[in-house]
Parts: C-alpha cells; structure tokens; sequence
C-alpha cells in the first residue's frame, strides 16, 4: 500500500468539501471516501487504487436511523450497516427482494461493517482491474485496451458492454433498487439533489474509468424506495458457485403485481450479467397484461436477453439467465402479497 494522508470529517459539509475538486469514487480520485472499507482497503493493498487522501466518514455514521417509512415509502440511511437493514421486520416483510439482495451478499462479518452506500458503489471484481500486473485494463489504466476481450472472461458482462470494458458489476442491492424505482440522495459541494439509482451508474461509453454520475465531493446520503403493497410479492435469485460468500454468475430481482395470474406490473432487474445494474423492461413489457404462464416467462426472458454479447468463456451466461429469470417469476408468482 502506498503512502496516503487520513483525515477525518467532522460532519457530512466537511466531509464534502474535503472531496470536491476530485473526481471522487472514480478509479483516477485522489480523494477516496472511507465508510466501511470493505472494498477500498482491499483496493488500496492491490495497488489499484492510490489516493493521495482518505478522508473517514465514521463521525457519519451513528445518528441516522436505518430505516425509516412515511407517506411516501421507506427511507434507507446509506450509512446503515448492510446487516441492520437485512434484518430488519419491515424490510424483510413489506420489501422482501431488498433483505434477500443483502442476506446473499459477502460474507456475515462484511455485511456488519459495509455500508448501503459503500455497497451501492463497490468496484468490479474483474481480475484484470484488480491485478496491475496485467496492463491492458481502460477501467484502471484509461486508453490500455480490455484484457478481457481475449483472455478467460467466464464471469464477465454480456449486457451494456462495449469493447473498451466488459467488466461485470458485482453487487446485489443496487439491482434490487432498480427493479423498484429507487432514488438515491446526495449531497455535496454544491448542494443537495436527488437522482433515480438506475442513473447513478454509468455504462463503459469509451471511459470505464468514469463508473459513476457523482459529482466531485459528492456523498449518497439515502435511498428511496416508493410505496406499493405489491411488493411484498418480490424475491431475489442468485446463482453462484458456490452458496456462501460468492458474486453472482446471475441474479433476479423481481417483483409482481397480479390480479389472480394476470401481469398487471412486473420489476425485473438482473445481476452479475451486465456491465451497471441491469433493469429488464423489455421483458416487463413483455409479460404485462398477460397470464403468467412457463411459456411467457421464458418469452420474456428472452427479451430481456436479446442484447446479450458474449466473448467466448461467457457464451453460457445468456441461457443461464433466461433460466434463472424463468425460475423467479414462477416463484413469486406462488408468493403471497400480503
């Protein structure tokens, strides 16, 4: 690990003008965010990341409730640890598919440190960005090309990839937002503003290095998720290799909202396929107004997958989805909404 200055921030202001000027939570920053650390430590001991600064968000982290509902749904604190909100009676009752989304993810000993917010913005697991030694990576080293395209890529992205990346997007909460239409707050430098998850994270677009719409120094404050019974009816799926302390080779979040087996609204959102959170509206386009059958899942499944390019190692990862997509929407359809 390289040499690097530490500094605490007294308040959330503070801690946001430390951060503005920088490109913080981008891979180049000098400035990076500690909350947990359960991603940016391993980074910084892989010499992936080399911030000049770190600044401690610690003093942030006690005073919020970590869940919160009102008129207008349920309120996440981004600074709750992931395991609080996992547990939680109302999560796991009103918003099954986002206590599911963090039960499956890391390991019990990091989801008591990692934060919502940290969560939301973890780095890929690509080997090739988290090793330096190889030098072909545009995410870690902008303009080096994509070591992925040509070597072993059985994990990686199939949907929202272009050739300059295909790194694949690892985490499970922020799939689940999406699939409900979650807003995420921030606030910084220049003041507070509220945005939709799905439009947090950006694709490769020719800079992968550049993963994310925050603006210097800004800091995801809360999640909103809207209020609808029906959501009661959602899960998440994930395959893995294995059961336990595992990323996905695929994942589904969905949620329904029937009248008796009719789609009136499906959520479908999958991980561990694309390059960013992946909401498949194709698909939910597909099933509404119509019995849920085996037959129309898998149609709409295949919608959801018709962008899908592989690379070889990848080729299997389509088929694996429609399956997986196919197996949820009939298990939540068995689920009872209320």
């Amino acid at each position: 690990m390289r040499p690097f200055a530490f500094e605490r921030a007294g308040d959330l202001a503070q801690a946001c003008r430390m951060g503005s000027g920088t490109g913080q939570g981008q891979t180049d920053a000098p400035v990076q965010f500690l909350a947990g650390g359960t991603t940016l430590i391993d980074l910084m001991k892989l010499d992936v990341l080399r911030p000049n600064t770190v600044v401690d968000l610690d003093s942030l982290l006690t005073p919020r409730e970590p869940v919160a509902f009102g008129p207008e749904g349920m309120t996440l604190s981004a600074f709750a640890k992931m395991s609080k909100v996992a547990a939680h009676p109302a999560v796991t009752a009103h918003y099954p598919v986002i206590a599911q989304s963090l039960q499956l993810a890391a390991s019990a000993q990091l989801r008591n440190m990692a934060t919502l917010g940290g969560n939301v913005l973890q780095k890929t697991r690509c080997p090739y960005y988290r090793d330096p030694s190889w030098k072909a990576c545009n995410k870690r080293a902008p303009g080096s090309g994509c070591a992925a395209l040509t070597a072993p890529n059985r994990n990686h992205a199939v949907l929202g990839v272009d050739d300059t990346c295909i790194a694949q997007y690892p985490g499970d909460f922020a799939v689940a937002l999406i699939a409900l239409d979650a807003r995420v707050d921030l606030s910084g430098p220049r003041g507070s503003r509220s945005i939709a998850v799905a439009d947090l994270h950006t694709g490769p677009n020719g800079q992968p290095h550049i993963e994310t719409t925050l603006r210097p120094g800004e800091i995801i404050t809360a999640f909103h998720v809207p209020p609808d019974a029906w959501m009661r009816r959602s899960l998440y799926l994930k395959l893995r290799d294995r059961q336990s302390y595992e990323f996905a080779i695929t994942a589904v979040a969905v949620a329904l909202n029937l009248a008796g087996n009719t789609v009136n609204e499906a959520r479908i959102a999958l991980g561990g396929m694309a390059y960013r959170p992946w909401r498949a509206k194709a698909a939910e386009a597909h099933l509404a107004g119509k019995p849920l059958t085996a037959e129309l899942a898998a149609s709409a499944a295949a919608a959801a997958l018709s962008g899908a390019k592989t690379h070889g190692h990848n080729d299997y990862k389509p088929e694996l989805a429609k399956r997986a997509i196919v197996r949820a929407l009939l298990e939540a359809q068995a689920l009872k909404e209320a």
